[in-house]
């Protein structure tokens, strides 16, 4: 008996590793390839653009993310969803800093962006650098860079980011909330989401991993707890006993307090949100969506059970895919003297 279950466990070790295999090579992973720039970097960005014409910019921007970080690590969070939620919208184009005009609603005040945080932080970075290069550094540029060096600060990986972005001069709310990934989308939905931006199956499982920092707010989940198919029920999915404790915080109508979406490390950049995905602690239902498709489940298995064997490696590689989505160069867009606001 015991030779058996042995013989049960290996076989299921080696079902797993092959179909990691296979979600890899399918999504085009490759082993031993520097995390940068590839074939695929969008004409018009390139490494160092800034060198000549405004050679201190990177390290500008490096050593004000490390102040801010430095003082509040939470910040960490809000500067990554910041880099996500622009270029799920017109691309990386520093659209989701716009402020909402007489006549348009922008992207920052529509539903998924109304908890959005950071922008202090972008402002005061862009107004450092323009003191030093008026006119030359983009807001798109900023973010994408700012996101980066965040995720390094709190234990997370690095990667190579090509500069050169332009900014964007058109933002609209209704984009937003038609485009950004919702809490509550289900996995048919969240592959659609990813694949109109060019992005894999494996970039949405990677990328779901930025979870492992930040926080959550109790009214996105208070139907999940107490109404979930408005019979006063609990979405069978979450564990009934992380539910129970997220009830003892949340209550019906609280608008206002936040829970960590990976309880314990919630500013620490690990794979442990792979382990509360796969326990059916996910905040969201979006993150218990993982764990409904043969691919992404394989892939939160995989990285629950070796500690994160790849994630690091992987997030940063989705990360340069992230960032090259719409990207304007060249002539296209402007380069604004404040991220708030067109020229």
């Amino acid at each position: 008996m015991a030779i058996q279950k042995l013989l049960s466990l290996l076989f299921s070790q080696l079902v797993l590793f092959l179909l990691f295999l296979d979600l890899t090579n399918s999504q085009g992973l490759q082993v031993g390839v520097q995390v940068g720039i590839g074939l695929n970097t969008p004409q018009g960005l390139q490494l160092g653009f800034y060198r000549q014409t405004c050679p201190n910019a990177e390290s500008t921007i490096h050593d004000m993310v490390q102040q801010f970080i430095s003082s509040d690590r939470t910040l960490a969070a809000p500067l990554l969803r910041l880099h996500f939620h622009d270029c799920f919208v017109r691309g990386c184009d520093g659209s989701v800093l716009l402020n909402s005009t007489s006549t348009n609603q922008a992207e920052k005040d529509a539903v998924p962006n109304q908890t959005l945080r950071g922008f202090n932080v972008i402002d005061a970075i862009k107004s450092a650098v323009e003191k030093e290069c008026p006119g030359v550094v983009s807001c798109a540029d900023i973010v994408a860079l700012a996101a980066r060096d965040s995720v390094a600060m709190v234990g997370g990986p690095s990667w190579v980011v090509a500069t050169g972005r332009r900014d964007g001069t058109v933002s609209r709310a209704s984009e937003a909330l038609a485009q950004i990934p919702s809490p509550f989308a289900n996995i048919n939905q969240l592959k659609q989401n990813f694949s109109a931006k060019g992005l894999s199956v494996k970039d949405l499982v990677v990328l779901s991993g930025a979870h492992t920092i930040g926080i959550g707010h109790c009214f996105v989940i208070i139907n999940r707890l107490y109404n979930f198919t408005g019979k006063g029920d609990t979405d069978p999915s979450l564990d009934p006993a992380y539910a129970a404790q997220l009830k003892t915080i949340c209550k019906p109508g609280d608008n206002t307090t936040v829970v960590a979406m990976d309880p314990g490390s919630s500013t620490l950049f690990d794979a442990d949100y792979y382990n509360v995905v796969a326990t059916r602690r996910g905040l969201f239902q979006s993150d218990a969506a993982l764990l409904n498709d043969i691919q992404t489940r394989v892939y939160v298995t995989l990285q629950s059970s070796t500690n994160g064997i790849t994630f690091a490696q992987d997030f940063a590689q989705s990360m340069v895919k992230l960032g090259n989505i719409g990207v304007l160069t060249g002539s296209q867009g402007e380069i604004r003297k404040q991220c708030a606001v067109v020229n």
